[in-house]
């Protein structure tokens, strides 16, 4: 193997197991934080199914981020729904035989990609032309933008300025899987792309990015609006009332 394929062998397994280890590990954390208040926004469901329709509205269609801002819900859904497209698209390289549906949305995700640039762009304008949105910007959520941004347009060089040899793309990740590596292009848009996906699987669980799973776990969110008919109490407070009987 060339040095370029051993570096990016290296990277992307070192960048795997970051990837799943921190976000299980964040997951984990996330599971165990004690909720001791009873907190739903308001409006907030009074059953387990109406907090599971809340939730299922709350990921697939932004509910609350449309009802806060209709612009902010565009450019959101915009980048969301693109990134779901291209992930879906690159399934391509890591399946053989291609499972049918995949084929089937190729071009609607060579598109898509552009949907999810504009989305991003307008999210990261955002946080300049809005006041009240600049003022609580961190560096660190300029770097997320820029980077997602990065690994979009590089991806889209890739389609339309420098074509790549996908065949040779795809027998590098099925090796990558079967633990055989394979030799991998090294055409300037793929390596810079591929560091760059890198660079976002290794920051993704110490990032805001893990509001995609965190949703499911914030008691804002999951949380039934009974507290008058039944009393809350967290779990370690249900333990020290059981230990004074």
């Amino acid at each position: 193997m060339t040095l370029v394929t051993t570096l990016y062998v290296g990277l992307f397994y070192a960048a795997t197991i970051i990837l799943i280890v921190g976000v299980a590990l964040r997951i984990k954390k996330y599971a165990q934080t004690p909720s001791p208040l009873k907190i739903p926004t308001m409006p907030a469901p009074r059953t387990q199914t109406g907090v599971v329709m809340r939730i299922f509205r709350e990921v697939v269609f932004f509910e609350s981020l449309f009802r806060a801002n209709k612009w902010t819900w565009i450019f959101g859904y915009l980048f969301h729904f693109g990134l779901l497209l291209v992930l879906l698209r690159h399934l391509r390289y890591f399946t053989e035989p291609v499972w049918f549906w995949v084929n089937w949305i190729q071009p609607f995700g060579k598109y898509a990609a552009f949907a999810m640039v504009i989305g991003l762009l307008g999210l990261w304008g955002r946080r300049f032309l809005v006041d009240r949105v600049r003022y609580i910007s961190t560096p660190s959520d300029h770097l997320i933008l820029a980077l997602l941004v990065g690994i979009g347009l590089s991806g889209l060089g890739m389609s339309y300025l420098a074509h790549t040899d996908i065949v040779s793309v795809k027998t590098f990740f099925l090796g990558l899987m079967r633990l055989s590596p394979q030799p991998l292009p090294a055409d300037a848009f793929l390596l810079t792309h591929l560091a760059l996906v890198a660079l976002l699987m290794i920051i993704f669980p110490i990032s805001k990015l893990m509001h995609a799973p965190g949703v499911f776990f914030s008691p804002t969110r999951n949380q039934t609006d009974s507290s008058r008919e039944k009393r809350h109490i967290a779990s370690w407070a249900q333990q020290l009332e059981a230990g004074e009987r």
